[in-house]
């Protein structure tokens, strides 16, 4: 009756050690996973810095127009008045005797070399001066920013002006990691940009931002 009772106390027993036999075989599973996310992750941010874009702008790179300048145009021969124009969405402007003329994507300097070519035969005196009245870029700000999303400024800007205007770098984001996307000959090509040490204060070569670029912030692992 003895080996009995205790056959039926050990049956009795065998559900309950079965489940936590379970519930350490799930906790072990849930921490293999957890620490296989977190390896992924810090191997994902040891990956090398992509290269630098080429050809960066400068404070001194020639700006070229793009749609929604506002450009002057300055006719030397006094029978056509001087126009004021912002550049559609389609980049083009449309002027005096010869219509519409795509003006985004070119240098003032060139599109007046242009004007200057196309208003030949037209006018007396072709002679036109074109000047950028107000010149403004948009770059999308995205990630751990405070306040992502799109800015616009007059050119030129810095990576580190752009990511002040959006609030700075978040408590969650990485200042070491940040992505610089902008599109160069139809194909979108990224670089890393770090600017702890601007932040720091240490000196750096300030990084210039284009129209259309895309500034998205990491999350820091840390």
């Amino acid at each position: 009756m003895t080996r009995d009772r205790g056959q039926m106390w050990g049956d009795r027993q065998l559900p309950g050690a079965d489940t936590v036999y379970r519930k350490r075989a799930l906790r072990s599973s849930s921490c293999l996973f957890a620490f296989l996310v977190f390896a992924a992750l810090a191997c994902g941010s040891c990956q090398s810095p992509l290269p630098p874009l080429p050809n960066p702008p400068g404070p001194k790179t020639a700006v070229r127009l793009s749609p929604g300048d506002v450009i002057k145009v300055a006719y030397a021969d006094e029978s056509v008045p001087d126009q004021t124009q912002k550049i559609r969405r389609d980049g083009k402007v449309s002027l005096p005797l010869i219509g519409e003329v795509t003006a985004a994507g070119k240098k003032v300097i060139d599109f007046q070399h242009e004007l200057v070519s196309r208003y030949e035969g037209e006018l007396e005196n072709n002679e036109v001066l074109v000047t950028l009245e107000n010149g403004t870029a948009t770059v999308t700000v995205s990630g751990f920013a405070n306040k992502p999303g799109a800015i616009t400024f007059d050119r030129p800007t810095t990576v580190y002006q752009a990511v002040m205007q959006a609030g700075g770098v978040s408590d969650y984001g990485s200042a070491s990691n940040i992505h610089l996307t902008r599109i160069i000959n139809g194909e979108q090509r990224s670089e890393t940009v770090n600017l702890r040490p601007a932040i720091g204060g240490t000196p750096t070569k300030p990084k210039y931002v284009q129209d259309g670029d895309v500034i998205y912030i990491a999350r820091s692992l840390f």
